[in-house]
């Protein structure tokens, strides 16, 4: 199961730091993660990745170079911290599993969270 948290209203330039949290008997540690976002009437957008160990990331072109991806596996969480915020990055957040390595469309995730509203004002 996971939890995902940390949404909000933000103005343009602000940031927020989103949060997922997992539980369940498989150690977090062997899960690939991801964030998806899906603003209204469109389609759900790969945002950002990140390996089982932390050490390998990846970015959907629209956020890289003001959003990080990253995960305490001792903790059973992944963050995203979004920077320099942007009207056109409202939508709902949703944490997912990946199921194939680095695969990173909708049909290549298993568990998803149930999404947390960031909106961003201008």
């Amino acid at each position: 199961q996971l939890q995902a948290s940390g949404g909000g209203l933000v103005q343009a330039g602000g940031s927020l730091r989103l949060s997922c949290t997992a539980s369940g008997r498989r150690p977090f540690s062997t899960y690939a993660m991801t964030w998806f976002r899906q603003a209204p009437g469109k389609e759900r957008e790969f945002v950002a990745a990140i390996s089982w160990s932390g050490s390998t990331t990846y970015y959907g072109d629209s956020v890289k170079g003001r959003f990080t991806i990253s995960r305490v596996n001792a903790m059973n969480t992944m963050y995203l911290q979004m920077n320099s915020l942007k009207p056109e990055d409202t939508a709902v957040y949703y944490c997912a599993v990946l199921s194939r390595w680095p695969q990173f469309s909708p049909e290549e995730t298993t568990y998803w969270g149930q999404g947390t509203l960031v909106t961003v004002s201008s």
